[in-house]
């Protein structure tokens, strides 16, 4: 499965009744699983971390917005960490089997989807933003939530990504953004008397005050403690041990020594792993020197596709035909978001940069249209079974039972259709990809383009085999269906002629 993580913050540290509300409605969703609940009550703010499949992500996210909206009210909030927002941000993080690209795709949807349904306008941030001035969170938080009510109808540059130029009376505005992972790291350097020693080390370690790149920092008053309060956005490139060796050099030039530090949330186990390592001065660590990797490499390698894969073998209606053809164009749809990312970057292909990093988020969220439509499919015909399933005495159960079975062939027929509206919109991509990308990697799209009219070719199949068994009455309504599964085959075989041509071509030319 391809997981993201999502940790939301929201302005609410203190009403345990509230906080329980928020993390039940994360938990609620099917596919999301709530990893962490960290709240505190001086910065009155609690931070969730969860992971999700890529289609329970946006689902479980917004559900948590929607109960913050309704119970979180920033006119009366009160606490030592800025905000501008009742859920004040939404970061999406890559896992296993998903890239940043993906989580740029759930950012924006997740934004058009709270703006639209909830009234809170978005501003989307990191990698996800739509201007430079936007990518550092700091930015787009200013003046927070009051300065923004004053000036979000005024002043162009607070225009909100999505939804109207005007906060939410209660809830504020929410930043949604995507990103590498992120470590909340504190340090804590005494009595509040050190708070001025707090202010300068935090000066003196943040990226923007010219300190150590990818650190962002916040000297506080924590509960009568002088806290060095710092988010670690690429610890890849800054490492943990290399802001706490700066902190306490920092701390030092005041004559105040570290008596503490906390991480806030979850962290990845490479970074402690890292740092340990650093401490004990281990040359040439890594993490295949741990045996637990290798014994999760040894037991979980390939299990999730063999079980699906065992599952169309088995001697049962589904898996089918139709789960099949979703499943190939989520194949083809990865393909080609693999060919765009071997394309943007490269010199070569500048002219096509945004074209190509276009074509990878649009192939992100068909991605996941599809793999949502594997499952659907097989819904469908079981609705199917029970519709037949259902008695046909007296009369009126008969009756019954026709409208039921007219009604579920409808609707098997209406799901494969959404399969070959996505498997076209694939092969489409892959043929520019074919075309426009990483001539390197042609032979991939042009898979992916065949893969993609396979996908529509077997999707406007089961479309057809559901309309033939409709009855009189519902035979209008099928045809309609039916014409336009045709008109994407055309469509993608179209797409599909174009990225074998343009493979023809670049095999000429080699």
């Amino acid at each position: 499965m391809t997981l993201v993580e999502c940790v939301p913050n929201f302005s609410e540290g203190r009403d345990p009744h509230v906080i329980a509300a928020i993390r039940d409605a994360i938990a609620s969703v099917p596919g999301a699983h709530v990893l962490d609940v960290s709240s505190d009550a001086s910065h009155n703010r609690t931070v969730v971390t969860f992971v999700a499949s890529l289609e329970a992500a946006v689902p479980a996210a917004f559900a948590a917005m929607q109960v913050a909206r309704d119970r979180i009210d920033l006119t009366t909030h009160v606490g030592a960490h800025p905000r501008m927002g009742a859920t004040d941000v939404v970061p999406f993080i890559p896992l296993d089997g998903a890239t940043m690209d993906d989580c740029i795709a759930l950012a924006r949807e997740l934004g058009a989807k709270a703006a639209h349904d909830l009234g809170i306008p978005v501003y989307l941030y990191e990698r996800a933003a739509t201007r430079a001035d936007r990518e550092n969170l700091a930015d787009v938080r200013r003046g927070e939530f009051e300065g923004l009510r004053d000036e979000i109808g005024g002043n162009a540059a607070r225009q909100p990504d999505f939804g109207s130029a005007a906060v939410h009376p209660t809830a504020g505005a929410t930043a949604i953004g995507a990103r590498p992972f992120l470590v909340a790291y504190n340090v804590y350097l005494g009595d509040a008397s050190n708070l001025h020693v707090a202010k300068a080390v935090a000066k003196a370690v943040r990226g923007s005050s010219g300190g150590l790149r990818n650190v962002k920092g916040l000297g506080l008053d924590i509960d009568g403690q002088a806290q060095v309060s710092m988010n670690l956005v690429d610890t890849e490139k800054t490492p943990l041990h290399r802001v706490f060796e700066l902190v306490k050099s920092e701390a030092a030039a005041h004559g105040v020594v570290p008596t503490w530090t906390e991480i806030v949330g979850l962290v990845p186990e490479r970074v402690l792993l890292e740092a340990g390592a650093r401490h004990v001065q281990l040359r040439g660590f890594s993490k295949d020197m741990l045996l637990e990797t290798k014994v999760r490499e040894a037991i979980s390698g390939g299990e999730a596709l063999d079980v699906f894969v065992s599952r169309i073998a088995a001697a049962a209606p589904t898996p089918g035909g139709g789960s099949v053809a979703a499943h190939a164009g989520a194949l083809a749809a990865a393909l080609t978001q693999m060919v765009a990312g071997l394309t943007v970057g490269k010199k070569k292909y500048a002219s096509v940069e945004t074209t190509m990093q276009e074509t990878s988020l649009r192939a992100s969220t068909l991605r996941r249209e599809l793999s949502s439509l594997v499952q659907r499919d097989a819904d469908a015909y079981e609705r199917v079974r029970s519709a037949y399933a259902m008695p046909r005495e007296p009369n009126t159960a008969f009756a019954a039972r026709e409208t039921a079975i007219r009604a579920a062939l409808l609707f098997a027929a209406e799901i494969p259709l959404e399969s070959a509206r996505a498997a076209a919109q694939v092969a489409e991509l892959a043929a520019n990809a074919a075309e426009q990308g990483n001539t390197n990697a042609v032979s991939d799209a042009t898979v992916a383009a065949l893969l993609a009219e396979t996908a529509c070719k077997g999707a406007a199949l089961n479309v057809r085999i559901n309309v033939v068994a409709v009855d009189a009455d519902g035979a209008a309504a099928g045809a309609i269906l039916v014409v336009e599964a045709q008109q994407l085959v055309a469509v993608a075989s179209a797409h599909a002629r174009r990225a074998e041509a343009a493979a023809e071509r670049a095999m000429l030319s080699s």
